[in-house]
């Protein structure tokens, strides 16, 4: 999937676990593992708006695409 989720990064970066972010935003800690590695389907605004006020960030902190490289093809140009 071509959108990475980095709340790792922000957790390491606010110094905070993922226990803590889980209980500051109201979802499982479970639910919030899904999220972080990249397992989920979707995110509701609500929580992505939850997790940007826990940790003070941006939504794009916590989320950026990448293209994804098509077999057959070159990314040098």
């Amino acid at each position: 999937m071509p959108i990475t989720v980095d709340i790792d990064v922000m957790l390491a970066k606010r110094k905070m676990s993922v226990g803590e972010l889980a209980e500051r935003v109201g979802i499982t800690p479970a639910n919030l593992a899904v999220l972080k590695n990249g397992r989920a389907k979707a995110v509701r605004f609500t929580t992505l708006a939850a997790l940007c006020e826990a940790l003070e960030c941006q939504p794009g902190d916590l989320l950026r695409w990448e293209a994804e490289v098509r077999a057959g093809t070159s990314q040098e140009a």
